[in-house]
């Protein structure tokens, strides 16, 4: 699947502040591995798993190994 990037209506379905900032992140980034999204934020790692499984299951978020990307 290829990224088709930032989808500005995906922010208002998002009630999270840290879904909205992972998305944005990940947006402006191009994508990001989730050593480098978990560095660069300031979030646990078992966070970023739950937000990036969250964003993947609406389908905002598509892994290109090693990478998260917006999909």
């Amino acid at each position: 699947m290829e990224s088709t990037g930032f989808e500005p209506t995906a922010l208002a379905d998002l009630e999270s502040p840290r879904a909205k900032l992972v998305y944005l992140y990940l947006s402006a980034t191009d994508g990001a591995t989730l050593e480098e999204l978990c560095s660069d934020l300031d979030i646990a790692t078992g966070t970023a798993l739950v937000i990036t499984r969250t964003l993947h299951d609406r389908g905002l978020l598509v892994r290109q190994h090693p990478r998260l990307v917006v999909a």
